[in-house]
């Protein structure tokens, strides 16, 4: 019996011993549970001659015996590496210094004395199987890990950074790594200082946004669209007259989708506003391959006149044998204005939801004495145009809506949608959302006057005059600098920036205008973009315009110079760094573009299609898809019209009617049974062609 209570006063004794170690541990702290292991077993107590060897030491192991200097469940400073290479332990890599740092870190938390906790998780419980990826890591840690290690590891961060960290971080008060002593001591974390943690905090502000840097070497470049045919191309516009391709995969074609930099006067220096300016894909493009393109020139019939340049408007049909160019035989002149200043052009090319084509001109700095000395053609500056292309008269581009404002006028042109227009810098319409009274929801970015810099936004509703109609919202003065316009993000990336109206300033400034579903008013908020430290890139240069791609995110275009003949020219995707790059639910199938394969491109040989499918005839050619030629003097004597005003005459006849006759030689019997023969069958083919078509 005394043998009895001596064996169980012993084995009381070692566990109050044991428990001592756990519960108060080598300063005393306190914890929830007795300290075990990753695998269950008790930590181990490094002795002097350990400790003195593992900091004298190099390797992986001194990181971990610098967080756990005295008890620790990795005896030995190799053993963290060969827990890391343990089959039911996830290993990632990255070339990234700091982000490495982080992960050899957290890769300790298996030697720590309190692994069995950072690891536990009652989640996991009821799935044995399942093993936990990380520990749980302290809230200002796992942020940090989460904006260090996002763009380096992607495969570990699938959501937002408080998604992220809501799964493995931990606000309860629980034990965490790194710095559980500070959750139990109340005292400084082991590895995060307070000042830390606040500049963490300020690194990411909750409204800030990083510009990511997608492509250089451009030359002053206007404008980044789509042709929503299911490519997920981005076609750029620069300023001199030439359109290039950027594939899905940021891979820039070599040879231009559009070129007509002999078409195009552009200017050199700052504030001269003359190129190419914008570009527009019909919405049936896929289909019909339409583009629209605005551009300054200064060609023969415009020479002698007032005016210092011509802004024109045309339509231009993509290749039927290359999808990755337009077919520049191909162009038809929708309207030219005439205008006097190279300032204040406008020239934006827009098409909403109903199809239809609007068109933004600048007043083009005229006055009304300036205007009495123009043609009919000045009517259209500082306006804003609405017209249907898609018409199938051949005689007339377009067609006029009949509800424009001005249809049945007699003092304004009847294409003018809205007017009073001074210098839109860029123009959007929202293409999910109407306005409150069931229009369009078309906002533009605008200066108050012809002389000053003073900024507004403007919603564009129809027949209003904004010379004397109220601003939308009024900027005030930028800086000396006019406001550049953006888009409305309808992206998926963002959703803190869904629905939001993005703009700025020529001077990098960047605002948004938002206005919840309930309310009228829109409501302005700075847009803060991160520094390189935070975002891995930052935004250096002057703004030149914006830009979207088919998935509804938004480009910001720059140039660090003003000249147009230096390459200079850069291209940054806005993204938002609480939420991966591209989240699974953003991703969309990537379709090849397509070859034409219409009716009317395949067959209509001497005409051009106009955007419905019908084949208007060139001169000189008639019947469907002007297959047959025309001779306004009709063949004689058996003739047979085969190209305009030209007859393949019978031998023994010749003339343009074939109404000269001459005199027979020898054989002249055999070779007239011959001609006549393929006049036959020449003139059989024609009607059978016609009667098949």
């Amino acid at each position: 019996m005394k043998h009895l209570k001596f064996v169980l006063l012993l084995a009381i004794a070692a566990n109050f011993w044991e428990c001592g170690d756990a519960k108060f541990g080598e300063k005393g702290e306190l914890s929830p549970r007795r300290r075990r292991c990753y695998d269950g077993s008790l930590p181990r107590r490094l002795k002097k001659k350990e400790r003195k060897l593992s900091l004298e030491g190099s390797g992986g192991g001194e990181v971990c015996h610098r967080l756990y200097p005295r008890v620790s469940c990795c005896p030995s400073r190799r053993a963290p590496y060969q827990i890391l290479h343990r089959k039911d332990a996830r290993t990632f890599s990255t070339n990234n210094t700091e982000c490495s740092r982080l992960l050899e870190e957290i890769k300790c938390a298996h030697c720590s004395p309190n692994a069995q906790m950072l690891f536990h998780s009652p989640k996991l419980e009821k799935a044995p199987h399942r093993e936990q990826d990380l520990p749980h890591l302290c809230h200002d840690y796992c942020q940090e890990f989460y904006y260090t290690c996002r763009g380096h590891v992607p495969e570990l961060f699938q959501a937002d950074v408080d998604e992220f960290c809501q799964y493995y971080g931990r606000m309860d008060g629980g034990l965490c790594f790194p710095d559980f002593h500070r959750k139990q001591l109340r005292r400084d974390s082991n590895y995060l200082l307070d000042e830390k943690t606040e500049a963490i905090n300020r690194k990411h502000k909750h409204n800030c946004y990083c510009a990511q840097e997608i492509h250089s070497g451009l030359q002053q470049p206007v404008g980044v669209v789509h042709c929503g045919d299911g490519s997920q191309r981005l076609f750029i516009l620069e300023r001199e007259g030439f359109v290039w391709i950027l594939t899905h995969d940021m891979e820039l074609l070599k040879e231009p989708f559009l070129d007509i930099h002999k078409l195009v006067q552009s200017g050199l220096k700052g504030g001269d506003e003359r190129g190419l300016l914008s570009l527009a894909f019909h919405p049936n493009y896929k289909k019909n391959g339409k583009l629209y393109v605005s551009y300054t020139t200064n060609q023969e019939r415009w020479t002698i006149g007032p005016h210092d340049h011509i802004l024109r408007v045309v339509e231009y049909t993509v290749s039927r044998k290359n999808p990755n160019q337009v077919d520049t035989r191909t162009p038809r002149v929708l309207m030219e204005v005439a205008e006097l200043h190279r300032k204040h052009l406008g020239g934006q090319l827009l098409f909403g939801p109903d199809g239809l084509l609007h068109i933004f001109l600048g007043d083009g700095m005229i006055t009304l004495d300036n205007m009495e000395e123009m043609d009919g053609l000045s009517d259209f500056t500082g306006s804003v145009l609405r017209v249907d292309v898609d018409t199938e008269c051949c005689s007339t581009p377009y067609s006029i809506p009949r509800n424009n404002p001005y249809f049945n006028s007699t003092n304004q042109p009847p294409e003018i949608f809205a007017h009073g227009l001074h210098d839109p810098g860029r123009c959007a319409v929202d293409k999910l959302r109407m306005d409150t009274n069931g229009s369009l929801l078309i906002l533009c970015t605008d200066t108050v006057g012809k002389n000053t810099t003073t900024g507004r936004i403007l919603q564009v509703i129809k027949g209003k005059d904004y010379e004397n109609e109220p601003s939308m919202f009024d900027l005030g003065s930028s800086g000396g600098t006019t406001p550049v316009g953006g888009f409305i993000y309808r992206g998926c990336q963002s959703r803190r920036l869904y629905g939001s109206y993005v703009f700025g300033d020529k001077n990098g400034n960047f605002r948004i205008l938002q206005r919840p579903l309930e309310d009228r008013l829109w409501q302005e908020k700075p847009l803060c973009l991160g520094t390189s430290s935070s975002c891995g890139s930052s935004l250096v240069g002057h703004i030149l315009g914006f830009g979207e791609d088919e998935l509804g995110e938004v480009y910001i275009l720059v140039s660090s110079k003003s000249t147009a003949k230096q390459s200079h020219g850069k291209i940054y995707k806005l993204v938002d760094p609480k939420r991966p790059q591209v989240p699974k639910e953003c991703r969309r199938p990537v379709e090849d573009p397509e070859m034409l394969s219409t009716a009317c491109s395949r067959e209509c040989k001497n005409g051009h299609c106009t955007p419905t499918g019908k084949c208007c005839c060139n001169a000189g050619w008639e019947g469907p898809f002007c297959l047959r030629a025309k001779c306004e003097l009709a063949c004689r004597n058996g003739g047979v019209c085969v190209e305009p005003n030209k007859c393949l005459c019978k031998e023994g006849f010749s003339g343009n009617q074939c109404s000269k006759g001459e005199r027979g030689t020898k054989g002249d019997g055999e070779k007239d049974s011959i001609l006549e023969h393929i006049i036959d069958m020449t003139t059989y083919l024609l009607d059978l062609t016609s009667y098949i078509v």
